[in-house]
């Protein structure tokens, strides 16, 4: 098992339902809000986010374009994100542990078919949540709402890391 890998998806995990909880006090006219150089509004980026997980699920498969959300997708509502957001991130974490570093897939794009490392699409993941996560907190920033710090740190004490060691008598 790839332990490291997998902690980065803990964080993963973590951060998705850290910034969906915090977005459950928003109202429609805040989860609407956009802000200059953001790629959606905040409800567009939430959903783009569980959406992706499930596009990167299926493509470690080889697969894709299987009804996963996407940013025109119907907004689901926060309770349903928040699930799916757990069961993606849960298989997310499992392809993790299974990565080797070494398997490959094949994805049809336009009637070809493309080889990829499954760890490109571990990667991709990582990289997308990260990205669009940064989005929604700079969107809520800037409509001067609190946004929840989605810091390395805070993760730390969220899973129980850094305790205090005794010094040996």
């Amino acid at each position: 098992m790839n332990l490291a890998l997998v902690e980065l998806f803990r964080y993963n995990k973590w951060a998705n339902l850290t910034l969906l909880q915090a977005c459950r006090m928003l109202t429609d006219q805040q989860l609407d809000a956009s802000a200059p150089g953001a790629s959606g509004s905040v409800r567009e980026l939430l959903v783009h986010i569980v959406g992706g997980q499930q596009t990167f699920i299926l493509r470690t498969k080889g697969r894709q374009h299987e009804g996963e959300l996407n940013r025109s997708s119907a907004w689901p509502g926060l309770d349903r994100l928040v699930a799916l957001a757990v069961s993606t991130s849960d298989e997310l974490l499992a392809i993790a542990g299974r990565c080797d570093g070494e398997s490959e897939v094949e994805l049809p794009y336009l009637g070809k078919r493309y080889r990829y490392p499954v760890s490109f699409f571990l990667t991709h993941a990582l990289e997308h949540g990260v990205e669009h996560r940064t989005e929604v907190k700079l969107i809520l920033a800037q409509h001067g709402i609190a946004t929840p710090n989605l810091d390395g740190w805070d993760y730390s004490a969220a899973a129980g890391y850094g305790q205090e060691v005794e010094d040996p008598v």
